[in-house]
């Protein structure tokens, strides 16, 4: 099933990646949910495997592929167990597009050639404590002074941010709205620059997630990618990619918390039965699994359209609602034929129902998701 999509090159590469996960990952995964952090030598470990550039060019350290080369990655990286891992080691996907699409060769050199090396670590900082998806009424300020720029304010909810090296930052440099915003690089060492604190969340709990503060950082001129005023262009031209991300992440997690349904409805027993000789389990497990392979099936030919090169604004608005709510219900139904060790922290299920709620927040609410597609279909 789904064959179609996935050639021999995508199936041995898969391989490769789920190899790597059942021996460096898996293993150290409970305690690093525990610890919530996982150790920062394995940005260096996963890219000298060659996975951490996925999707980049070869003249920057990346692999150079197709969506489904990332979309396998992806699948297999959920396998895990920890979406939280999987989020923290991809911070770079959408903190370094916007060097690789607006930066100088200079900048692309300083900044993404270590990134994907493994030798430093990225954040991107555009929510704010006043303006999460309104991102075009941000109101950290960036105030020209010569060769520099003045940095003032905040930044919330930023993956990675407790010990990102590079901060790609979305600032005000000009008057109101979405033309008045730059993108600055800000290096952590900056003076002025600070975590405030780290933000624990009832999910994704092996991902750092900071807030962090801007006090008259004095950041290098140089840093500013592309020109004044090209921000909100930076910000969004991956949007797309990213969102189609969260559609995997969100069919792949719903997946998994499938299989491990049917392993534990197979295996308990009530009434003298396995649990699958009931009739409204087996129905219940049939409906999560239509679920399952419908979401994966659009985000496949989202996939394949986006390669194609065609605008797809419209289906990966879809297919991230789509997918995130058929995650919700899935997650939700492993933990009910769990029963009570469903809600156990040593069923696995426990943690995706956990960490599956935020899916449908980040890259774009579900209902900013609705209001794209009301002015796409003109209502």
């Amino acid at each position: 099933m789904f064959q179609e999509y996935f050639t021999e090159d995508h199936q041995i590469f898969r391989g490769t990646v789920r190899k790597f996960v059942e021996k460096e990952i898996k293993p150290h995964i409970e305690a690093w949910e525990d610890e919530e952090l996982f150790p920062i030598e394995l940005y260096k470990k996963v890219a000298d495997a060659g996975l951490l550039g996925i999707g980049y060019p070869e003249a920057y350290g990346g692999v150079p592929c197709d969506k489904f080369m990332q979309i396998a990655f992806s699948e297999e990286m959920i396998r895990s167990g920890s979406v939280g891992f999987v989020s923290g080691l991809g911070s770079h996907c959408i903190a370094m597009p916007p060097v690789l699409n607006l930066g100088t060769e200079e900048q692309k050199q300083r900044f993404l050639v270590p990134v994907l090396a493994g030798d430093k670590v990225s954040a991107l900082g555009i929510t704010e404590p006043n303006a999460g998806s309104d991102v075009a009424n941000l109101r950290t300020r960036a105030v020209r002074d010569g060769d520099f720029y003045i940095v003032n304010g905040a930044k919330t909810f930023i993956t990675s941010g407790c010990r990102a090296n590079f901060i790609t930052t979305a600032v005000r440099t000009g008057g109101p709205g979405h033309k008045g915003i730059s993108l600055l690089m800000i290096d952590s060492s900056t003076p002025g620059f600070s975590v405030s604190k780290k933000i624990r969340k009832m999910g994704w709990a092996a991902s750092d997630t900071a807030e962090l503060s801007f006090v008259d950082c004095r950041v290098p001129a140089e840093n500013l990618l592309g020109g004044e005023g090209m921000g909100f262009y930076g910000i969004m031209i991956n949007f797309q990619n990213e969102r189609l991300a969260l559609s995997v992440m969100a069919h792949a997690v719903a997946e998994l918390a499938l299989e491990e349904s049917i392993k534990y409805a197979k295996q308990r027993e009530a009434f003298g039965k396995p649990l699958t000789g009931f009739q409204v389990i087996r129905h219940k497990l049939v409906d999560m699994a239509m679920k399952v392979d419908v979401a994966k099936e659009y985000n496949y030919r989202l996939a394949a359209k986006m390669d194609a090169g065609k605008d797809c604004v419209r289906e990966v608005s879809m297919a991230k609602n789509f997918a995130c709510s058929v995650c919700d219900q899935v997650v939700f139904d492993a933990v009910q034929i769990h029963g009570g060790y469903g809600y156990a922290r040593e069923y696995l299920v426990e943690r995706l129902y956990r960490d599956s709620r935020i899916l449908s927040i980040g890259g774009g609410t579900t209902e900013i998701m609705k209001e794209i597609l009301a002015k796409i279909i003109q209502l």
